[in-house]
């Protein structure tokens, strides 16, 4: 039988790089895991969930899965690696394809539930998250099966009915092909079917999350539910050897088991509640110290009760009122300052000394610093005199050669002077009154 349009079979699974055999069988499977971890990460961070906790699981659940996907078929088909003629090496040659579905979920969770063990987050909230990266990872390795040629189903005259060469179809015990099967070339592609479903499949775990907030592992529970009706009825279009009870594929007996139990969990958490926890918990080091305040400003002592301390000035705020300051006073006013103050200093040192003599003390010796500044003055002022008159001596030779030329030179300096002898009247009065404020604190004393 041989139809007219079929789904055509892969002339080769096996590509070799050298030395290293590349096969599509395990290509499918790593690209399964791939994609699940990914919608994973995707999904976890959604729900808030600390990035990177997802492949930190996969770490665990992967090898598990594994494990458990190949003893759940070795164990359920040992007859093909022990007894008569058979070796029992072949049992770890995982790449020819058989891994059971069911011992990959048993394992694969068992390690999942060691990694949320350890990293202290919630096993039901991993399981909701990559409930649909799982069933996308089936209906990716299912076409391993593809490139096997294996787990296809009953003849089938269809336009998607799948090709399969002779050296892969049945065979009876010792090893010939199946007489029923030697001319039929078409059959159910059952590994298309499943591929199909676990899409479907994820889909409906995507959309009922979302529009009956699912939590608690019901997610989970309706994927695997939802899967084992698929795979149901696709087992039995299966016609590879395999065990039966009661005229029923073991396969189908234990997708009824898992498809009630996923059944009552989600019946007997229908009203679950509660937050679960999806971020990994503080490192356990204390955080440190925040700095302490700063102390309130002092208030001054004659400051009235109840008034609120002033508020430091900032350094820029000083500098700015320092500089400030500076620039308003001109060099006539600090000129001016220490005119005043030099008559106010030998007026205090005489009271001292008069002071000290009074009480019986001898008079301290002149400072050293203050005999050298008032002799700088003397100097100054020396220099000051020897320079105007030699100016005034220049001005008249001037006036003897040309007096209409001195009579102009003189009106600057009559008026530098007039000027001079109105700023020097504020000044000796200023000293005056302050000789005469000693003279009658002495008299008093």
């Amino acid at each position: 039988m041989q139809p007219v349009a079929f789904i055509p079979s892969p002339s080769q699974g096996v590509w070799h790089l050298g030395f290293v055999p590349i096969r599509a069988y395990a290509l499918m499977i790593i690209i399964g895991i791939v994609v699940a971890v990914w919608v994973g990460e995707r999904r976890w961070a959604a729900r808030g969930g600390t990035p990177g906790v997802v492949m930190d699981i996969a770490i665990w659940a992967v090898p598990f899965g594994l494990l458990g996907g190949r003893l759940y078929h070795v164990i359920t088909d040992y007859q093909r690696y022990f007894g008569s003629g058979r070796d029992p090496v072949d049992a770890l040659k995982i790449w020819e394809g058989g891994l059971g579905i069911w011992g990959a979920i048993l394992l694969g969770a068992l390690g999942a539930v060691i990694g949320c063990r350890r990293r202290g987050i919630s096993v039901s909230a991993m399981a909701d998250t990559v409930a649909p990266g799982i069933a996308l990872a089936q209906a990716i390795g299912r076409w391993g099966n593809y490139w096997n040629q294996e787990l296809y189903g009953r003849p089938l005259d269809a336009f998607w009915a799948l090709e399969i060469d002779q050296g892969h179809r049945p065979r009876l015990d010792d090893g010939n092909l199946d007489p029923r099967y030697a001319d039929v070339a078409t059959y159910h592609p059952t590994f298309l079917y499943e591929s199909l479903w676990c899409v479907g499949v994820a889909v409906l775990v995507v959309w009922a999350h979302r529009r009956f907030k699912l939590a608690h592992g019901r997610v989970f529970a309706l994927y695997v539910a939802a899967y084992t009706v698929g795979r149901f009825w696709i087992e039995a279009l299966r016609i590879d050897d395999a065990h039966h009870i009661l005229g029923m594929r073991l396969n189908d007996w234990t997708a009824l088991v898992v498809f009630a139990g996923a059944v009552a969990y989600l019946y007997l958490t229908r009203d679950k509640t509660g937050p679960e926890t999806v971020t990994v918990g503080p490192d356990t080091a204390p955080a440190a110290a925040p700095p302490a305040p700063a102390a309130p400003a002092a208030a001054p002592e004659n400051a009235p009760e109840g008034a609120a301390p002033a508020k430091p000035a900032a350094p820029a705020e000083k500098a700015e009122a320092a500089g400030g300051r500076e620039d308003a006073e001109t060099p006539a006013e600090k000129a001016d300052e220490s005119g005043r103050d030099e008559p106010s200093r030998d007026t205090a040192e005489k009271d001292t000394a008069e002071e000290d003599t009074a009480g019986g003390e001898a008079p301290a010796a002149d400072d050293p610093g203050d005999g050298a500044d008032r002799a700088s003055d003397d100097d100054r002022a020396t220099g000051a005199t020897t320079s105007e008159a030699a100016e005034s001596e220049a001005a008249e030779s001037e006036a003897a050669a040309d007096p209409g030329t001195a009579e102009k030179a003189d009106e600057p300096g009559k008026a530098d002077r007039t000027e001079a002898e109105g700023s020097a009247e504020p000044k000796d009065a200023g000293n005056a009154a302050e000789r005469g404020e000693a003279e009658a604190v002495k008299d008093a004393k």
